[in-house]
């Protein structure tokens, strides 16, 4: 489990393929002194098991299923990737939860500066719309993003400065591709609902007439709350 905010970036020093799968050697720019084999690392949004390490390095492998629905498939020696290593017990949950397993791919459409800020617009599966929501979370390219606006098929965020400086974003461009995940709680709502559209109707608010005698008051009422077990 991860939080989107990415611990360092990262140089690819060398991918060794076989067949349909990879091993991807990767140098943080700030060492993992304590890493150990076997533990979970998110690169650039997808979250991989550390196969071996060295001083410098560790190694990690790639799926056919990994490759098929991520940028990693088009990953290459010398390029630059986030990396953020899994979320330990007690620590301050920063982004959002993030599980390092890729939806699909997005690509930017629209990179335009704001002050000091960079908005990038995005186009994606319309499938995913439903998960994807104004002031929502997504995971792009592992980095924890807040959605500005979003239509069918497309959203933008924002870009602080600090998220420039301290991932590889900086090295977007219109028609790069990027990893997305969207938010963890929206999908299991989403299916849900999925499954049993009713379950809406046992959380729909009664209504009260209103002095008019129209029909337009929610009775949002303590009872209510406590009778649908919010409180």
């Amino acid at each position: 489990m991860f939080t989107g905010l990415i611990t360092s970036t990262g140089q690819i020093k060398q991918i060794v393929r076989h067949g349909h799968d990879a091993n991807l050697e990767i140098e943080p720019a700030e060492i993992f002194k304590d890493i150990i084999d076997g533990e979970s690392i998110a690169v650039n949004g997808c979250c991989l098991s550390v196969e071996k390490h060295s001083t410098n390095t560790f190694s990690v492998y790639a799926s056919k299923e990994t490759l098929e629905k991520t940028t990693l498939k088009y990953f290459h020696a010398g390029q630059k990737v986030n990396l953020e290593r899994a979320l330990a017990l007690g620590e301050r949950l920063g982004g959002h939860i993030v599980a390092g397993h890729v939806d699909d791919v997005a690509k930017i459409v629209a990179i335009r500066a704001c002050g000091q800020s960079l908005v990038v617009g995005f186009s994606c599966n319309e499938k995913l719309a439903c998960e994807i929501i104004p002031k929502g979370s997504v995971a792009l390219d592992g980095i924890s993003l807040t959605i500005n606006n979003c239509t069918q098929g497309s959203f933008d965020v924002n870009l602080i400065p600090d998220t420039q400086k301290r991932t590889a974003c900086k090295l977007w461009q219109v028609g790069s591709l990027v990893n997305l995940e969207t938010d963890l709680l929206g999908k299991y709502v989403h299916m849900a609902l999925k499954h049993d559209p009713t379950l809406l109707a046992n959380f729909a608010i009664p209504k009260k007439e209103s002095p008019d005698g129209q029909k337009d008051r929610h009775d949002l009422s303590q009872s209510f709350l406590a009778a649908h077990g919010f409180i």
